[in-house]
């Protein structure tokens, strides 16, 4: 094998695996170098498919970036859907077992959602380089990434230059900051030490009280048997939009736990059954 020829499947291996990583803040005055965007572009994307932006969960602490990031990426991938994971900013190990955010602030909101907006921005200016269509993206999250990924559904309601997704996946989702059945661990990492008990930030990051009339279609999974994030908060967020008139489609397993992604392992049988159902929607979630 010629030299030149290497060289130029290497740069497609990197391509389809998905190693080009983007700092999305570099040149800005925002000092978040750990910030990234890896795209994993479909073999052929048609410009009339729709392409995701992939926040993995991790309670705001820290990033599954495997199971919920890069394998997720690549199943998208291999269905023709390109993918983008993002590298958002989260509280961290030493912050999480030191909380010391009591003295330094750290990452804590809004990091994260201006990270994540940073990213639909990114990949909208540069849909011609990647053969998509800026307005056919969504973004799919898990567990916080699934907080994440609906809070940015509910931010700037009627913008003309909107920087919320197209349609939002949300699987196994934190949802509610300030009801009975909040996930503490994310509540703490993402309001921060010193405003974690604020009721009024935690009214304002709890996803069913902020639901537009125009949100985005949502597909929301969860299991009944999850003991990571309690199932009800899926439900106060399909109430919400089910109140609010909001296209979507609510799917609850009766197993499955937490923080299957897309493992062909972890979880059980019925509950992996909801990358099929995805993949179902996603046909037709504008139609």
């Amino acid at each position: 094998m010629s030299c030149r020829l290497f060289i130029i499947l290497f740069f497609i291996c990197l391509r389809s695996f998905g190693l080009e990583k983007v700092r999305l803040w570099a040149g800005t005055d925002v000092r978040a170098r750990s910030v990234t965007l890896t795209p994993y572009i479909a073999s052929a994307p048609l410009p009339s498919e729709p392409s995701v932006i992939v926040c993995p969960g991790g309670s705001y602490s820290w990033h599954d970036m495997k199971t919920e990031g890069a394998k997720v990426a690549r199943w998208l991938q291999e269905n023709g859907i390109s993918a983008f994971v993002l590298k958002y900013r989260v509280q961290g190990y030493v912050p999480f077992f030191t909380h010391s955010r009591f003295l330094f602030s750290g990452h804590q909101h809004p990091d994260m959602i201006a990270d994540l907006q940073r990213a639909i921005q990114y990949v909208r200016e540069n849909a011609s380089e990647y053969g998509i269509n800026p307005h056919q993206l969504g973004v799919m999250g898990f567990s916080a990434g699934g907080h994440l990924a609906m809070y940015s559904a509910e931010q700037g309601a009627g913008d003309v230059e909107s920087l919320r997704p197209d349609f939002v996946a949300a699987i196994y989702p934190v949802v509610s900051m300030s009801h009975s059945v909040s996930h503490k661990r994310s509540r703490r990492a993402l309001l921060g030490e010193r405003r974690k008990n604020d009721r009024v930030l935690r009214d304002s990051l709890s996803l069913e009280k902020h639901v537009p009339v125009d949100c985005p279609p949502v597909l929301l999974v969860n299991c009944k048997d999850d003991p990571v994030v309690n199932y009800r908060n899926s439900e106060l967020l399909d109430s919400a939009l089910t109140a609010q008139g909001v296209s979507h489609r609510y799917i609850q397993y009766r197993t499955g736990g937490h923080g299957f992604g897309v493992s062909k392992k972890k979880g059980t049988p019925e509950c992996r059954a909801w990358k099929d159902e995805f993949l179902k929607w996603l046909e037709g979630y504008g139609k």
